[in-house]
């Protein structure tokens, strides 16, 4: 098993995470030339759209808020306490640099991916699904790897990810008072439950509510401490720019560390351009599908640009190396400590457990989607919503190296997937934007229609009935 456990972690860090990575990356910087830099040049238009924009709001409707806070609690996890923490002490404060500037190109990719979604979503009752799987079967008409797709997000997010979720709260509250693992998780997996057998509305309700008020509560702490230590922020600043472009990294031949360990937090982070958003894009009900692009877009600003700096400021202010042999969360809470003393420490188990927790739902969602994807009867969603909730029980118990290795094994596959998906695509992305572009600039509020734009067929949600 260690010798399965070793070649997986090769395979993944020195072969396929490379692919992956230069992958995203040029799929991002694509989207940008390729749109003009869309995610850069309306910035108070995404807001607006975000907080739902002149749309009209029925009843049993997802919002474009609440489709943007079920993507965002997937992205916001402990990766962005965690992860953000162990750039900094494997790559150095320049990782937070190419963190920042792989999230500009990448929300780029989460533009062009949940456009599409929209473009190809299908409509259940009142509400909508869609999703890589979707328009790689609609619009490509490739069955077997719209299947593929859709297996390795299911194995990915719906069960390793979500094991992971409960196993760094169970671990955080076993630290900080003393609750066991099993304790922590028979409650996690109950509450999970209650949740997530409620269906997407509910899932959206949560979300809708939790998300923003944590996330502007971990924001606020942060500019707490940043006040307390204003005259350190030019250093701070000033450390991530000059250990983003070391001359002393570039003799030692470590400076492409510091790249590759900032780019590949920014992306796993924000997961721009890896086919999981597009997944709760598609379910926003809206008048034309490139306000959802733009939303999703915002999204990976806050991830990164935001929440994922927050973690990155508490660490380099409360100087992380008078911290040897600490990484990870470990070194946050250390960080956090030694700033708002022993409140620090419950503020960041707070923290974990419900960022954590939003994941769970989050994750949960996309592999919901998938499930109806591959299959629509009642048994199998049934089947499917007690293993997730059996899996987030075992994660608190686990030992999850081997899970870590297999999901980002599978979450590779589905990467690459979905950027073959949307290289072949990205006409119909660029169509979108056009005819969209094409309408607020004659002062009207976008409404698409397929029939008016040649190169996209097969849009079969947007004929259904009369768009809002």
């Amino acid at each position: 098993m260690d010798l399965f456990y070793k070649y997986l972690s090769f395979l993944n860090d020195q072969c396929l995470g490379y692919v992956l990575v230069a992958g995203l990356i040029l799929c991002g910087v694509y989207f940008t030339l390729a749109t003009r830099g869309v995610q850069f040049v309306h910035p108070k238009e995404m807001l607006r759209l975000m907080l739902g924009g002149n749309e009209k709001r029925e009843k049993g409707h997802i919002s474009p808020f609440q489709a943007f806070a079920i993507s965002t609690a997937s992205r916001v996890g402990t990766g962005n306490i965690a992860g953000v923490a162990l750039a900094i002490t494997v790559g150095g404060p320049g990782a937070i640099f190419w963190m920042w500037l792989i999230a500009m190109f990448g929300a780029a990719s989460a533009f062009a991916e949940s456009t599409l979604a929209q473009i190809y979503k299908v409509k259940t009752g009142k509400n909508f699904r869609g999703g890589p799987a979707y328009y790689i079967r609609t619009a490509l008409h490739n069955k077997p790897l719209s299947v593929a797709f859709a297996l390795s997000l299911i194995l990915t997010f719906g069960f390793v990810f979500n094991s992971v979720q409960a196993n760094t709260i169970a671990q955080a509250f076993q630290t900080t008072f003393q609750v066991s693992p099993l304790t922590t998780g028979l409650v996690l997996a109950v509450v999970a439950a209650v949740i997530i057998f409620g269906g997407l509305k509910r899932i959206a309700n949560f979300s809708a509510i939790v998300v923003p008020a944590f996330a502007l509560a971990y924001i606020a702490i942060t500019l707490v401490i940043m006040l307390f230590n204003i005259t350190k922020m030019p250093h701070v600043l000033g450390l991530i720019m000059s250990d983003a472009f070391s001359w002393n990294k570039l003799m030692a031949g470590t400076l492409g560390a510091t790249v590759m360990i900032g780019a590949r937090r920014g992306l796993f982070s924000n997961e721009a351009g890896m086919g999981s958003a597009p997944n709760a894009a598609a379910t926003a009900h809206t008048s034309h599908p490139v306000k959802q692009g733009y939303v999703q877009a915002f999204s990976v600003f806050v991830d990164t640009l935001i929440i994922c700096s927050c973690t990155a400021f508490i660490v380099l202010l409360a100087d992380y190396t008078k911290f040897p042999g600490l990484e990870g969360i470990a070194l946050t809470q250390a960080a956090l400590t030694t700033q708002l003393g022993s409140f620090g420490n419950y503020f960041l188990t707070a923290s974990v457990l419900l960022f954590a927790f939003t994941s769970i739902i989050g994750n949960y969602y996309y592999g919901q989607a998938n499930v109806e994807f591959l299959s629509r009867r009642p048994w199998v969603m049934m089947v499917f919503r007690i293993a997730v909730s059996v899996m987030i029980l075992l994660g608190a118990l686990m030992q999850l190296k081997l899970a870590w290795a297999l999901a980002d094994l599978f979450m590779t596959i589905m990467a690459l997937i979905n950027l073959y998906a949307l290289l072949r695509l990205r006409k119909v992305v660029l169509a979108a934007l056009v005819d969209y572009r094409r309408q607020k600039k004659r002062g009207k509020n976008p409404s698409f229609g397929p029939y008016n734009v040649r190169r996209i067929k097969h849009a079969e949600a947007w004929l259904q009935e009369p768009e809002i």
